[in-house]
């Protein structure tokens, strides 16, 4: 098994280059060949060690490849079946797979100066996959562009117009990406350090996919300064939810969720106070069940499943998940993880990542 923490570069593509189908089990390839869909996300296993690992819809463990460092958010591509495991900030790795293929995984570095943000989309014909990263000895978030057909190699940067970004998303034509610019200031020289607490810039960005010119920013309002944005995901309308992490007070009651449409002004969820408290003051990660018009989020720190009503904001279900981390839509509701193992009840001796991502069979 591979060894936590870093390893060399040849090393690196030695593992991450294994057929992800070869090595699996006759019951876990009769599993995937049965599933319509499964889950990826990134995990720590019992000795250290990392890889991504995909799950079914009942909460068990399929395979999975290793990965040379620790991963965190995944993105999947609807048209080509095509998935991403990014590295956690300020790691420099990225590993793209497909579960239903058996060639070998691709692996991509950040180019020097940059180093990945740890999030990524692809656009809706798969034919790009777009990387938040930072520029970080000038302070800029960036968006890598990358291209599929040419085994990723980058071919392109974009700004996201605003500071720290994390998650990104892309509206369903295409035209649109969305930024979550978080405004927390971070080098790899200081590892996971924030810089600028006192004097942070959270904002969310939308920008045209084609020129990368800046089609409406929207910063929070001062008195959310320390709200910073993290995570996006659209609903079936195409509206952005947006989810926070405050770096305030901890016995402020900050807004930790809103959304809004091209036009618009930010819109923030009133949550109970209760439900905030919950929370903790931090949204670890979002998701959006489009079939029955649900916003979920999860938080580590108190350990809170929330789900919300995509229409009305209403809080709909709190539930206590202790070390809860990523979601994703289900058949009914979320799935949602753990860090202590669980993933839809089912207990699995790995700890999970902060995100998950369901991969739907094409």
């Amino acid at each position: 098994m591979m060894r936590s923490g870093l390893i060399d570069r040849r090393a690196f593509v030695k593992a991450a280059g294994l057929t992800f189908l070869a090595a699996l089990k006759p019951g876990a390839l009769m599993a995937l060949e049965r599933a319509d869909a499964v889950y990826a996300s990134g995990i720590r296993a019992a000795d250290g060690s990392f890889a991504v690992a995909t799950v079914t819809e009942q909460g068990r463990i399929i395979d999975q490849v290793a990965l040379p460092a620790r991963a965190h958010g995944m993105a999947f591509s609807k048209a080509t079946g095509k998935t991403v495991a990014f590295a956690r900030r300020p790691g420099t790795y990225a590993m793209i797979f497909d579960p239903w293929n058996s060639a070998a995984p691709i692996v991509i570095s950040a180019r020097e100066g940059r180093h990945f943000y740890g999030h990524g989309t692809f656009s809706p014909d798969g034919r790009l996959l777009y990387a938040s990263e930072n520029d970080f000895d000038n302070n800029r978030g960036i968006i890598g562009l990358y291209d599929a057909g040419n085994r990723f190699a980058r071919v392109g940067e974009y700004e996201t117009y605003g500071v720290g970004p994390h998650d990104m998303t892309v509206s369903d034509d295409g035209r649109f990406l969305i930024v979550a610019n978080g405004g927390i200031e971070t080098h790899p020289d200081f590892g996971r350090t924030k810089l600028n607490l006192d004097h942070m810039e959270p904002s969310l960005t939308l920008i045209d996919a084609a020129s990368g010119q800046l089609i409406e920013k929207h910063t929070l309002p001062s008195q959310y300064a320390q709200v910073s944005t993290r995570h996006v995901d659209i609903d079936a309308s195409g509206r952005v939810w947006f989810a926070c992490q405050y770096e305030g007070h901890r016995s402020d009651l900050p807004p930790l969720v809103g959304h809004f449409a091209r036009g618009e002004d930010l819109s923030f969820v009133t949550l109970p106070d209760d439900t905030t408290r919950a929370l903790g003051n931090y949204v670890g990660a979002i998701a959006v069940n489009r079939a029955e018009n649900l916003v979920g989020v999860t938080s580590p720190v108190e350990g809170t499943s929330v789900t919300l009503d995509a229409k009305t904001g209403k809080v709909l279900k709190v539930e206590s998940i202790a070390d809860a981390a990523g979601i994703a839509p289900a058949r009914h509701g979320f799935a949602v993880s753990s860090y202590d193992g669980n993933f839809l009840g089912e207990h699995n001796d790995v700890a999970w990542d902060q995100h998950i991502v369901r991969i739907a069979r094409g």
